[in-house]
């Protein structure tokens, strides 16, 4: 059945989920934005998805065109073995981390499965990344302590403050709403982070002045923008329809709104986008250099810090865990090997001697 705003797509039910049949005439591209848009998939992931499908396309192009085609070939063309074949090229010349070879491999399986409605099945084998054995860079108390005191004033270094503080990765602090910040009993609530999961983490004691003065800033910021007819803010998958004037409420507006207002390419729409990550990535990387460290530290660089520091302080490792959100403890356990005292306290026989 057609949409009004989407009237060259079709939906129907498929158990309890809905499937979108794009309109076969629509371009290839096209057709998977609107299918991503329809699933509610955030900007970035849309972004990325379809980079690999350009990628794919690319990688799998007959003669550039010499044996007189164009030289494109339509996923509709191929399946499951050029896939795989695409994935091996990632992994042998590209030379890619696990992670990105995952993100390749589920956004063709969007395609296939979602938009082209040709599910791949078993991709087989292909050759894959390989998860080296890295320890995260951490930073020790003292080497923290000085990167914070180099923080020039203002929203950017209140945001990496709250990332040593919380664990929370930069983009889930951006994407903190006024509601999510629980002032009674002192903690955050971080939706839909990686995974697509919620999680509680604590509120630092010694932030809760400073980003009070900032919030109160944010609401006037906020009534400024409703009194020139703006105000709105994006709101998660389906609620905008379900509670039509949620997107006017201080509750669900940005904790760190960007200074100025811009259009939603999804919409069109001109409202008020969380503040952007580079401003924070460039105060962190001021600051590492005033603090004059001599090792690489960028903003996750804070979270590995966060954990590290709780468990030299003593909180028990599935405590660590639940606060940064990892669904294995085994993840977590990484931690313990660069702790200021490795093995958990164990002392090196030369110490002794």
């Amino acid at each position: 059945m057609a949409t009004a705003s989407a009237p060259h797509l079709h939906a129907r039910p498929s158990g309890e989920r809905a499937v979108l049949i794009p309109n076969p005439k629509a371009r290839l591209f096209d057709q998977v934005r609107e299918v991503l848009r329809f699933h509610h998939y955030s900007l970035r992931t849309e972004k990325a998805y379809r980079h690999w499908l350009r990628r794919f396309l690319v990688f799998h192009r007959r003669g550039n065109g010499t044996d007189g085609t164009d030289g494109w070939r339509h996923p509709r063309q191929m399946g499951a073995p050029e896939v795989g074949a695409f994935l091996s090229h990632l992994a042998v010349a590209g030379n890619v981390a696990v992670a990105t070879q995952r993100q390749a491999l589920n956004a063709l399986v969007f395609l296939y499965g979602q938009v082209l409605q040709q599910p791949l099945g078993d991709v087989g084998e292909f050759a894959r990344a390989k998860r080296p054995a890295r320890l995260p860079e951490v930073l020790t108390q003292a080497e923290t302590r000085r990167v914070l005191g180099a923080l020039r004033p203002g929203t950017p270094g209140l945001i990496v403050r709250l990332l040593y503080g919380t664990g929370m990765r930069l983009i889930e602090a951006l994407r903190l709403r006024i509601k999510d910040v629980d002032w009674e009993r002192g903690r955050l609530t971080v939706r839909e982070g990686k995974g697509d999961k919620d999680r509680i983490t604590m509120l630092p004691d010694k932030l809760k002045l400073e980003l009070q003065q900032h919030m109160a800033r944010v609401e006037m910021l906020h009534e400024k923008d409703v009194a020139e007819g703006f105000g709105r803010v994006w709101l998660p998958h389906a609620l905008a329809r379900k509670y039509p004037s949620a997107d006017r409420e201080l509750g669900w507006q940005w904790v760190f709104p960007s200074a100025r207002r811009s259009k939603d390419p999804r919409t069109g729409m001109e409202r008020r986008h969380h503040a952007n990550e580079l401003a924070v990535q460039r105060a962190m990387k001021a600051a590492v250099r005033l603090a004059g460290l001599r090792k690489p530290a960028s903003c996750h660089t804070l979270r590995h810090s966060f954990a590290t520091h709780l468990l030299e302080g003593g909180t028990d490792i599935r405590t660590v865990q639940d606060l940064l959100g990892h669904r294995d403890v085994a993840t977590t356990q990484i931690y313990t090997h660069v702790m200021h005292k490795p093995g958990l306290g164990v002392r090196s026989p030369l110490d002794s001697a």
